[in-house]
């Protein structure tokens, strides 16, 4: 008991540095392991040491207190920020090359036969599957199924 005492005197004396260091360590924390959390564990902890500089005389568990209070009240409020604003990816098919096809039009290289063709994509011949089409036909990307797009024709 007598350690945990010293240790609670150690850091009463460092005042409000001992709540900006833990904030700041907090913050390194979020970013080896980014989660949002940690991130408003840290400002909180900024905050009690805002409060601590300009109410020195603060006993250590309200200074506990508020930390938690604000911990518990900025995680909350982000979480509904959050969940009222989600983000928007720039590009959800980036490692999906063939999803990115859906909906395009285009033109048979070789006919479907048994249920198999290719089409040329840019730079790229794609094997298809579909119903039995003609070279040089129009056809539509409907879905994929690995590195096969599944086609129809094209109206």
């Amino acid at each position: 008991m007598e350690t945990f005492n010293e240790l609670v005197h150690w850091v009463a004396d460092l005042g409000h540095w001992a709540w900006w260091i833990f904030g700041v360590l907090l913050v390194i924390i979020e970013v080896f392991a980014p989660s949002f959390v940690f991130l408003w564990l840290g400002i909180s902890a900024g905050m009690v040491g805002l409060l601590v500089l300009l109410l020195p005389s603060m006993e250590w568990e309200y200074q506990w207190g508020l930390f938690a209070v604000f911990s518990v009240i900025s995680i909350i409020v982000t979480r509904i920020f959050l969940s009222k604003n989600p983000g928007v990816e720039d590009n959800q098919k980036l490692n999906q090359r063939g999803a990115q096809y859906v909906g395009r039009t285009f033109t048979l290289t070789e006919a479907i036969v048994n249920g198999r063709g290719k089409i040329h994509v840019d730079d790229t011949q794609w094997a298809v599957s579909g119903p039995e089409l003609e070279e040089g036909q129009s056809v539509k990307v409907t879905d994929t199924d690995g590195i096969l797009l599944i086609v129809e024709k094209k109206d």
